[in-house]
């Protein structure tokens, strides 16, 4: 059977102040392979659009898979077993599993795996993944389609910050000093890849939440 996902990575990352980011570690036939499974997710849990807890629309549309899923609405910000419709999230997909264990060598299984879909239009505000229970376990985050321009400050709101477009197949790790960072999506580079038919960047963000 042909591999499809790399055994890990074979080069040191980038340090973007703290995130590791491994740029085009994954090959068309792995972003295409992964996409499948993230078609499959989607159909068992479709996308959402959430609000905020002020009631305003976010831009990016959402599902997830895993023992839970993050959710967003009137009621705030939130882990949740169930889909905004009351049925159980999937399964994360073995493939995407796989790329945790080889990238992250984490011994804890992730139990979320956020699906984030961004249009042209889309954006993601400066904010911390702290919501988990286990802060030493990393947050990996997999961009899939058009180009992201992803950007990272502190561990404290303002500062300096600094960007760097991701690529559809590039994998950024938050871990260690850089689990709590402020970071955020400014800008879609519309048409920079073919990957997704319609355009626009799907990012799946692996999180271990208990």
């Amino acid at each position: 059977m042909q591999k499809i996902l790399p055994e890990k990575p074979e080069k040191p990352g980038l340090n973007l102040r703290g995130v590791t980011i491994y740029q085009d570690l994954l090959d068309r036939a792995a972003q295409e392979a992964l996409l499948e499974d993230v078609r499959a997710m989607v159909r068992a849990a479709p996308l959402y659009s959430p609000v905020t807890p002020s009631g305003r629309k976010m831009s990016v549309r959402m599902s997830a898979a895993g023992q839970y899923g993050w959710i967003s609405d009137r009621r705030g910000y939130r882990y949740s077993s169930h889909h905004p419709s009351g049925a159980p999230w999937p399964d994360i997909p073995q493939r995407i599993l796989g790329l945790w264990e080889r990238v992250t060598g984490y011994p804890r299984t992730p139990e979320c795996c956020l699906v984030n879909f961004y249009t042209v239009d889309a954006r993601m505000g400066l904010h911390q993944d702290r919501d988990e229970a286990d802060l030493n376990a990393p947050v990996l985050s997999l961009s899939l389609g058009d180009d992201a321009l992803f950007r990272v400050g502190n561990t404290t709101r303002g500062g300096k910050t600094e960007s760097l477009w991701l690529r559809s197949g590039d994998v950024a790790v938050l871990g260690g000093s850089a689990r709590l960072a402020y970071h955020g999506v400014d800008r879609i580079r519309a048409g920079s890849s073919d990957l997704l038919r319609d355009g626009g960047r799907i990012n799946l963000t692996l999180r271990v939440v208990t």
